[in-house]
């Protein structure tokens, strides 16, 4: 179930809204969790089992693990083998064909890898479950004791699917006690309709325009046709992904939970670096914690910084997704953040500010074709179209048509890329609250006749 479907906001949430509010404090968590578990069922109810047991497994790996460490031992062992069922599992249902697949043309072998469903979320709770492992190793937060608190830490339905990824000692504290005040349902719900709004007005019909020209045979693609593309793809993808964000995190406030926010203006950065400090925080903050900072980080020699981050971005880029193209992007980052630490750095600061935002969003757009292309080939020619290397020219009609059409559009979309509207919109709310409630009322008026429309 995504939060962008008519069932949700008409049906699920309601329910679930009236059962949090209704039932006394003492039964909030087992309505949210029952409630979590419906969520994740509603798309794969195969996989609910799985997830109960799951949830048993690491419940009682982290009581295990608390044990040992209270009896003076390390607890590694238990760790360890609770770390690789995590990434076998996340193994079996995401790279299971990938893995086929090369074995296949590494051998010049013909087995077969047979499609199964995956468990929605299987990315986000797997790395939850492995934060909550890392910080009770880490004496960064007590072991669960209450199996229905760890629960909602692993299910919670706003940031099952699509995160952000909450690590276990940031949501720990909150898990007995989470208070749902006036304000913070308020600001939650605004959220929410933001990031409605993102996902559904601007994500979605940008989308349209995209998969419009990827449907074009390469050799008709033009270099405007090929740009164009790529901003419509850079777009989309923020808005939806960090309209998902917002809209979890918006969810969250209303139930008395307070998450950081996920994305900060990520196309206004100055440098590759700033990009990634911006863009997918918690992704980032989560690889920094548990990957690059046990690595050494940059406490080491070159070679092993060097080592670190290439590591660590390797792994980025195959979490997106089981394709070479997705580790190809990630290197592809990690080099230029290479590059930027080690050369670039002292001359970014010296030139004009728009400069280094127009450098950084070259890097990104390049960035976007290699995680939007999992053909090389497809790749290879995309990109030297972008550049006028076997384009069916520089400007066609197909490119002028999209451009006419769709320019309120994208003119709208880059300047909600920047925080000033946002900004304009909370001093409208404090100024101006009638005002600020009906530009909401009339957010959600489109994103429903806009979801209505694209529903059977």
């Amino acid at each position: 179930m995504a939060f962008s479907t008519l069932v949700f906001p008409f049906v699920f949430l309601p329910v679930s809204l009236i059962l949090y509010f209704v039932l006394p404090k003492q039964l909030k968590n087992t309505a949210l969790v029952v409630c979590s578990l419906v969520f994740f069922a509603w798309g794969t109810p195969e996989y609910l089992v799985l997830m109960v047991l799951d949830i048993a497994f690491h419940y009682f790996a982290g009581r295990e693990l608390a044990l040992q460490k209270a009896r003076g031992r390390s607890g590694r062992f238990v760790l360890v083998s609770s770390v690789l069922v995590n990434l076998l599992l996340l193994g079996f249902f995401k790279y299971y064909g990938f893995l086929v697949d090369n074995l296949n043309a590494l051998l010049g072998t013909a087995l077969r890898a047979r499609e199964l469903p995956m468990p929605i979320g299987v990315s986000f709770f797997t790395f939850s479950l492995l934060s909550y492992l890392f910080d009770v190793y880490r004496d960064r937060a007590p072991a669960a004791r209450n199996v229905l608190d760890f629960s909602l830490y692993v299910t919670f339905f706003p940031k099952l699917v699509s995160g952000p990824i909450v690590q276990y000692a940031e949501m720990e504290p909150q898990l007995r006690d989470h208070p749902v005040t006036r304000e913070g349902f308020g600001s939650g719900a605004r959220l929410f309709l933001i990031g409605l709004a993102k996902k559904v007005l601007l994500a979605n019909t940008l989308g349209t325009t995209f998969y419009a020209l990827s449907a074009l045979p390469m050799t008709q693609l033009s270099t405007l046709s090929a740009w164009l593309g790529a901003v419509c793809y850079a777009l989309m993808l923020y808005f939806d992904f960090s309209g998902y964000s917002d809209m979890a995190i918006g969810l969250g406030k209303m139930l008395g939970f307070d998450f950081n926010k996920n994305f900060d203006y990520p196309y206004i950065s100055t440098s590759v670096s700033e990009f990634w400090r911006r863009w997918h925080i918690s992704l980032g903050s989560w690889f920094r914690d548990y990957i690059y900072i046990p690595l050494g980080g940059n406490r080491v020699s070159t070679l092993k910084h060097i080592r670190n981050i290439l590591v660590v971005w390797a792994l980025t880029g195959l979490w997106h997704g089981a394709s070479w193209n997705f580790v190809l992007w990630g290197v592809y980052y990690g080099l230029f953040l290479l590059l930027e630490k080690f050369v670039l750095q002292k001359y970014l600061k010296k030139i004009p500010s728009w400069l280094c935002t127009v450098y950084t969003m070259l890097v990104v757009m390049i960035g976007w074709v290699f995680f939007s292309q999992t053909d090389f080939g497809a790749l290879g020619h995309y990109l030297g179209t972008m550049f006028g290397i076997g384009a069916s020219g520089f400007i066609d009609k197909t490119a002028l048509y999209y451009l006419k059409t769709g320019f309120i559009l994208l003119l709208i979309s880059i300047l909600m890329c920047r925080p000033a509207p946002y900004q304009y919109f909370k001093r409208l709310v404090r100024r101006r609250p009638v005002a600020a409630v009906i530009i909401n009322l009339i957010l959600f008026a489109l994103s429903i006749a806009y979801m209505v429309y694209n529903s059977y």
